[in-house]
């Protein structure tokens, strides 16, 4: 069982066309907060991101916002946080997130979500941490996603291991839980010339 002290949210800086996404944002946000867990992000003040913040502070909650220097004035940086971390690049943004998380979680959101989500498993494969992922299925939004990896495991470019990389929930708490309990990512066995 993983203690989860902070937990790396991954997500959208609009709301989407559903507001459901925005309803699961503001959830997720007060389940961390009750059960007395840290939220870690990108800093941003918009969004499901603003969401999820706002909710997790007014909830009396520890919020970490992570941003890259070169964003200051492009994006609307949330001004209420616990901490705010300015890193050197994107790179550097994702890797101070994960070094600060002891799990993952992708709200619905667009390339960006998908980059950080998509590195952390990939890190994950490569042995790089061993911080569970977990995808907050607010009405089916992971699916296309889910698809995209089960085309990847039948071209035979993942290994079917890779579906045990991750835990899928429509209900925060109930996600919080399968992190808790889901055993260490998978690794990709060393590659054999």
């Amino acid at each position: 069982m993983t203690e989860l002290r902070r937990i790396a949210v991954y997500c959208g800086a609009r709301d989407g066309s559903d507001p459901a996404y925005r309803d699961a944002a503001e959830v997720m946000g007060r389940v961390l907060a009750r059960r007395g867990i840290g939220l870690v992000y990108g800093g941003g003040a918009l969004g499901l991101m603003g969401a999820i913040s706002d909710a997790v502070l007014e909830a009396g909650g520890e919020v970490i916002g992570v941003i890259p220097a070169f964003m200051d004035g492009r994006e609307t940086i949330h001004q209420g946080l616990t901490q705010l971390r300015i890193s050197r690049s994107m790179h550097d943004r994702k890797a101070t997130m994960l070094d600060l998380a002891d799990g993952v979680i992708a709200l619905p959101g667009g390339i960006g979500t998908l980059d950080e989500l998509i590195e952390a498993m990939t890190w994950a494969q490569l042995g790089l941490h061993q911080i569970p992922c977990g995808l907050l299925d607010v009405s089916g939004f992971w699916q296309p996603f889910i698809d995209v990896l089960e085309h990847c495991i039948a071209t035979g470019f993942l290994d079917a291991a890779r579906r045990g990389a991750f835990v899928r929930a429509a209900d925060p708490d109930g996600l919080i839980d399968a992190l808790a309990e889901a055993p260490p990512p998978p690794r990709e066995p060393p590659v054999r010339t």
